[in-house]
């Protein structure tokens, strides 16, 4: 059973002074694993204070401490990667496969935000004006359960690279993988107050933060509804925000695509992180006259993707990472069926052999996009088939959504692909593949958020533009 009682505030590891416990839980067992003990709002209040006392010294460092410590960071992540792995693969039952390749990333993203800073200049001419990015004071990072580790390892990263001090606040779900990170950045050796982490629930912890005049910035990743609840209550005291919320992203396949090609494309778009992922593939496009070709080399081709516990090298697919995740996901199956949507792979229930919050991927066909499966985010292995008759309305019913944040676009022509990604409603769209580039901006049109994560983008938008004339 693993004990976590200590927040990390001021560089050290001190009890909260919140008394309230949470219950964790193996996912992949339905079993009680651990408990936390909750930050509360005094200790939000500490760590604000903490991460304003230390701004003022951070915010003036060279370029070149910052590159270091970048570095540094860096060093302590991957030095502790299994244990990082193991963690998460406990806590948040993601397939040990795809978590160990989650974790070098996360850690990559200090080099990804050391290259973007190298080449920044803070400095910038306008006629005989000079521009300074300035630091824009503390940020607070609100991150959810689904990459707990790599959204606080890039929301970090970006923020040291700008001058900037962080109180972040993780999901008290992910409380035993926080722990293990929060050891490798101590490890670094941060100036005390540069970084703090405050475990705690969204109505304590989340809200002071939120509404916090000592707080110039919020970094949010999440659901959109919490994001708006957050832009809400950070207006009072006009803080900037971030918003990374979610996503019901299409993916297209043109009449002309390589089916066979295009399928396990759309089932690794699609059950990305076992479906929990903003940017899953959910809604796959189809045109009519192929659809049940499409179906049945999709059926097969689930048929032999492997459920298995998480630690299993050969598991693509995890659990739900918690209970009430399951039984959302459940209650969506169901809700597809209810509408008359197509059945065609998965259901209901547990995989064969398997219990905890293990979900069977699902797949349905002949969906119409405006049924709820087609219109809400699942946030689990479910596909929704959904034909369209041309080009013109695969692209009408791909921007059919209150979302913007991924797209996903297939042909044998890539040129004809990206004429129609360049139509599409989405801060990001791959084009016959799943591509990540990490100085590229991320973030959302429509309900999908607010601002860009990521290389140059990310890093002004901790900055303030200070015009200074005359000089």
């Amino acid at each position: 059973m693993h004990q976590i009682d200590k927040v990390y505030i001021n560089g050290e590891f001190v009890t909260p002074k919140g008394s309230a416990l949470f219950d964790l839980y193996n996912p992949a067992t339905g079993a009680v694993n651990g408990q936390v003990r909750l930050a509360n709002r005094d200790d939000a209040q500490k760590a604000i204070a903490a991460a304003k006392a230390a701004f003022q010294a951070f915010s003036q460092s060279s370029k070149e401490t910052r590159l270091a410590l970048l570095q540094r960071l860096y060093d302590a992540v991957v030095a502790r990667a299994d244990d990082i792995t193991a963690a998460v693969v406990e806590e948040y039952g993601g397939p040990v496969s795809m978590m160990s390749q989650w974790t070098t990333m996360a850690a990559q993203n200090f080099l990804d935000m050391a290259d973007t800073l190298e080449s920044y200049d803070f400095t910038q001419k306008i006629r005989a004006s000079d521009v300074v990015m300035t630091p824009i004071g503390v940020v607070g990072i609100v991150i959810p359960w689904n990459s707990n580790v790599g959204f606080i390892t890039s929301r970090l990263a970006t923020a040291i690279a700008a001058g900037c001090c962080t109180v972040i606040k993780p999901s008290e779900m992910s409380a035993l993988q926080t722990q293990v990170l929060c050891e490798c950045l101590h490890a670094a050796g941060l100036p005390n107050g540069v970084f703090n982490v405050v475990t705690g629930t969204g109505i304590e912890v989340g809200a002071e933060i939120a509404r916090s005049p000592d707080v110039a910035k919020i970094s949010f990743t999440g659901s959109t509804a919490v994001g708006k609840d957050i832009l809400r209550a950070s207006a009072d005291t006009m803080k900037r925000v971030t918003l990374e919320l979610g996503g019901k992203s299409p993916t297209i396949i043109l009449d002309d695509a390589d089916l066979d090609a295009a399928v396990p494309l759309i089932l690794a778009a699609g059950f990305l992180n076992s479906g929990q992922a903003c940017i899953a593939g959910t809604r796959v496009l189809v045109a009519r006259e192929k659809h049940d070709e499409l179906a049945q080399k999709l059926v097969a081709a689930m048929n032999d993707i492997v459920v298995a516990e998480p630690t299993d090298p050969a598991s693509r697919i995890g659990p739900m990472v918690s209970r009430k995740q399951y039984e959302r996901v459940q209650g969506y199956i169901i809700k597809g069926i209810e509408e008359g949507a197509d059945l065609l792979a998965g259901g209901p229930g547990h995989p064969e052999g398997l219990g905890g919050y293990f979900v069977r991927p699902t797949l349905f066909g002949n969906v119409d996009n405006a049924m709820t499966i087609a219109r809400d985010e699942i946030f689990g292995p479910v596909l929704c088939l959904i034909p369209y008759e041309d080009e013109e309305q695969a692209i009408t019913i791909a921007n059919d959504t209150d979302y913007g944040l991924a797209a996903y676009v297939m042909s044998s022509d890539p040129a004809r692909a990206g004429r129609v990604a360049e139509r599409i409603d989405a801060g990001r769209i791959c084009i016959n593949g799943f591509q990540h580039e990490p100085q590229a901006p991320f973030g959302g049109f429509k309900q999908s958020g607010i601002g860009r994560q990521y290389g140059v983008h990310g890093l002004e938008s901790h900055l303030e533009p200070k015009v200074i004339m005359g000089r």
